[in-house]
């Protein structure tokens, strides 16, 4: 079995990415962290990757998210300074994708540490990836996803506030692939119903 955080990242292919902070440490302590990190999440994962589900937790993360396909990364007009994808080396996805999560892990130590008057590493590296081979697979990570703050004891997860279930049964607009997700789940009433069950894949 591949290594959890040296999983290569693909093309057109759906992956759950999730860490934490070093140690476990908190690193989102109030709503502004929360909605900061969203936004370098829209700025930097989008032009590479369609978002599907998210959870912020107080001291971790998730997301699932399906990488863009070789023709799209390939028609991006520059990434930064990272320029067209090819299938091996500097501007493969495996590359173009860390690049852009290693700049939002960055930016948004950055701005934590200086609010709260910290150094170092903040968040564990490299991220923890895994491929979502199947549609089931797929389904079930999403529901596990949103299901964590109530794993985690935190609240109950149809009313957690940073978290995309709430968004995926919004007419509110969102960067999220809300109709791909419904569509998976055939309609919004089997989404909530599926909700109802228990997953547990324990990464942490």
């Amino acid at each position: 079995m591949a290594d959890i955080r040296t999983t290569p990242i693909e093309a057109d292919c759906f992956y759950h990415i999730y860490n934490r902070g070093i140690n476990g440490e908190t690193i989102f302590r109030s709503e502004r962290n929360y909605e900061f990190f969203l936004n370098k999440v829209s700025e930097f994962l989008i032009p590479v990757c369609d978002v599907y589900a998210y959870c912020l937790m107080s001291n971790h993360f998730h997301l699932l998210v399906k990488i863009k396909s070789d023709l799209e990364l390939n028609s991006l007009v520059k990434v930064g300074n990272l320029g067209k994808a090819t299938k091996t080396g500097l501007h493969s996805p495996q590359n173009v994708f860390s690049k852009q999560f290693s700049r939002i892990f960055n930016s948004y130590s950055q701005a934590f540490n200086k609010e709260n008057k910290r150094h170092g590493a903040l968040i564990e590296s490299p991220f923890k990836r895994k491929l979502i081979a199947s549609d089931e697979y797929l389904i079930n990570r999403i529901i596990y996803i949103h299901q964590n703050p109530k794993n985690h004891s935190v609240i109950e997860f149809t009313k957690y506030n940073f978290s995309s279930y709430q968004s995926i049964l919004s007419k509110s607009k969102t960067l999220l692939r809300r109709d791909e997700v419904i569509e998976l789940f055939d309609d919004r009433e089997n989404f909530v119903l599926s909700h109802q069950k228990v997953i547990d894949f324990d990464e942490f």
